[in-house]
């Protein structure tokens, strides 16, 4: 396919610029995918200001940010043909691992260290056509809207730090953190089976999505005026559920919460920690009670083996993403809606770049 496409291309911190380029061609692994919407994740927003560099050679643009994308296929290579054809809704996984090395051969593709990343090491969803190797696209089910459909990454990512968790039938729950990832969590626990979930969090906005969307309860550990505020995180806890929780999952970088998780757990408890601290964080461990109360503490990274529940999840109604997505922004309005989500001090979720959806 020839012809020209409008971008977002981003440069170096705080400047990026709407341009018209040429459509990429594709070659015979690839698909091409005219990009419906783009979700703003919160490395869209650090690349951005600077604050992590890309994934390029020098660590700078040009490039085009957007990770999280959907979109409807327009040309399919000649290896893909038997997957694909054009007009077919879907969705992308933008880590296409090397699947030759040493990980990629034990299924653990999340820790590809030869990875090609759309939107961090290739161009990305901020434009209005993205090329993709077949093997990383997915069809989205018909009743799952676009902008739904764009938040499938990141809710691959949720999935995979749930199904670490382990839940077991009718257990109690904490995630911290009511983001984006917090508030999919919330729901994944309860999919997964778990009995009450508790949603820790320091804004009264997101913590009402987060009941919104299945929380049993909520504690706001910051703000002394909110009715769900408690001083001791650990005791409210306890006094909610008759006991510490045997499973928590931090989703967010705030030490005070990844420390928390160690407050809030018992005994043969397991804490997931998947927010993404500074490189200079450090956790600290109690070890010899960690030992004696037999203590599991994992990490999850990205989400390998998953993709398949996402679109089930979503398609069943057993995750709502709508109530997480609060802003939309149309293309020529990408930097503003970056700058938005870091800036402003309205109420907000999730933004979402609406491409082929127009606004």
């Amino acid at each position: 396919m020839h012809g020209k496409m409008v971008v977002q291309n981003f440069y170096e911190p705080l400047v990026m610029k709407l341009e018209e380029h040429d459509i990429p061609q594709i070659a015979d692994n690839e698909v091409l995918i005219k990009v419906m919407a783009c979700s703003i994740c919160g490395s869209d927003v650090s690349y951005y200001y600077g604050h992590s560099p890309l994934g390029t050679p020098d660590g700078k643009g040009p490039l085009y940010l957007g990770h999280e994308m959907s979109g409807v296929v327009v040309e399919v290579g000649k290896l893909g043909k038997a997957l694909f054809k054009e007009g077919d809704r879907v969705a992308v996984n933008p880590v296409q691992q090397c699947n030759a090395c040493e990980y990629c051969m034990r299924g653990e593709f999340n820790v590809c260290p030869n990875c090609e990343v759309i939107g961090v090491t290739v161009n990305g969803g901020f434009a209005e056509y993205v090329k993709v190797k077949y093997t990383h696209v997915y069809k989205i089910p018909d009743n799952v809207k676009f902008e739904h459909g764009a938040l499938a990454e990141p809710l691959a990512c949720a999935t995979y730090g749930i199904k670490r968790l382990d839940i077991e039938l009718g257990q109690d729950v904490v995630v911290f953190g009511p983001g984006p990832i917090g508030l999919m969590m919330v729901q994944l626990a309860k999919a997964a089976g778990a009995g009450r979930v508790v949603l820790v969090g320091r804004r009264d906005f997101p913590l009402g999505i987060g009941k919104q969307v299945g929380a049993t309860f909520v504690i706001n550990t910051a703000d002394k005026n909110s009715p769900d505020y408690a001083p001791d995180l650990a005791a409210r806890v306890k006094e909610l559920l008759g006991h510490l929780a045997p499973r928590a999952i931090v989703a967010t970088s705030n030490m005070d919460a990844l420390q928390g998780a160690l407050l809030v757990t018992g005994a043969a408890s397991t804490i997931v920690y998947f927010g993404l601290p500074g490189p200079n964080d450090k956790l600290e461990v109690p070890m010899l009670e960690a030992i004696q109360l037999d203590r599991t503490i994992k990490c999850s990274w990205l989400a390998p083996r998953v993709w398949d529940n996402v679109f089930h999840v979503v398609s069943s109604g057993q995750v709502n993403l709508a109530p997480i997505i609060t802003h939309q922004f149309p293309l020529e309005d990408a930097e503003k809606g970056v700058r938005f989500m870091k800036e402003s001090k309205e109420d907000k979720i999730k933004g979402v770049i609406l491409v082929g959806l127009r606004k």
